[in-house]
């Protein structure tokens, strides 16, 4: 779209200011963009050059930072067309790369995040249809196969049943020493084991392939930390989610109390929120913050409800 209307290659670094309209909703955007030519400036509203070294501003954020992940790319694979930038905000950035073999996709997180190639081979040594194949990885930035499918953006029944005892099945066979840093909320075990952990694990997060996408939020906790994450997104499959994980859970460990797990999960997943948005915050350019500001409070007034 920026191509067609600039008459140049782009690519959007970061958001500088919103004006008017209600958070993740409507307004006025104003964005840095880097352009590889000379734009059509009358297509440009003049605005003020955004300092070059704010605070927890991204690599990728930063003019020449998309090329260079581009670049590094270059190095493993070979192109057939050019790098397409599908988002870029203060979590990630993610290009699509075209290759004689298919679509690959290149995606860069900040460092407080999971190093996501070494969270999906721990998953594909177990279960290798369950994610995407590692083409390639460096801290904080790795290359994936294009998982196939299209997003679940409405979870069924038969997409639950599919998913979820095969993801028990991983983090059951995961269980042990911490591989991972630890969620920084404790939950007693109720007879299962601490392992890895999705920490995002939603259907938007899922192709109906079968592959789960996005594991940079991953951690070492309580596998009903997830559970409760997919509950918490598809309150109208709640009982049938609860079913077949407890189910999953049981035939790999007889004498847990998994039911019992998932109601304390209910207010410890609230929680793990409230301090991961934190983290975020904490850790990311003062102009983005808008993305997330609030965040942590709600998660608490979420537990506050629950207590109650």
């Amino acid at each position: 779209m920026l191509r067609d209307l600039l008459g140049v290659e782009t690519n959007v670094l970061r958001l500088i200011s919103v004006e008017g309209g209600d958070i993740m909703c409507g307004g006025e955007v104003t964005y840095h963009v880097e352009a590889y030519g000379e734009p059509d400036r009358t297509q440009l509203h003049p605005a003020e050059e955004p300092e070059a070294d704010a605070e927890h501003r991204m690599p990728w954020a930063r003019l020449g930072g998309p090329a260079e992940l581009v670049a590094w790319a270059d190095t493993v694979l070979a192109r057939t067309g050019p790098a397409e930038q599908i988002r870029t905000w203060n979590l990630s950035s993610v290009h699509r790369l075209p290759t004689a073999d298919g679509l690959v996709w290149l995606k860069a997180v900040p460092s407080f995040f999971a190093d996501e190639g070494t969270v999906i081979k721990m998953v594909a040594a177990h279960d290798p249809t369950l994610v995407p194949a590692v083409l390639a990885s460096a801290p904080g930035r790795v290359l994936l196969s294009d998982a196939k499918g299209a997003n679940c953006s409405q979870l069924t029944p038969e997409m639950v049943e599919r998913i979820v005892p095969r993801w028990v099945a991983v983090q059951h066979a995961l269980a042990g020493e911490p591989r991972l840093p630890s969620s920084a909320v404790p939950m007693p075990s109720f007879g299962l084991p601490e392992t890895l952990t999705h920490g995002d694990f939603h259907s938007g997060n899922w192709r109906d392939s079968g592959v789960i996408i996005d594991w940079s939020d991953a951690c070492w906790g309580h596998p009903a930390l997830d559970a409760n994450r997919l509950m918490e997104r598809n309150p109208g499959l709640r009982d049938l989610i609860a079913q077949v994980w407890s189910e999953a859970w049981l035939r790999h460990r007889p004498d847990s109390e998994p039911l019992k797990a998932l109601e304390v999960a209910r207010r410890a997943s609230h929680l793990h929120n409230a301090v991961k948005y934190q983290e975020f915050l904490d850790n990311i350019e003062q102009s983005e913050r808008i993305y997330h500001e609030g965040d942590p409070q709600a998660e608490l007034r979420a537990v506050r409800q629950l207590v109650r």
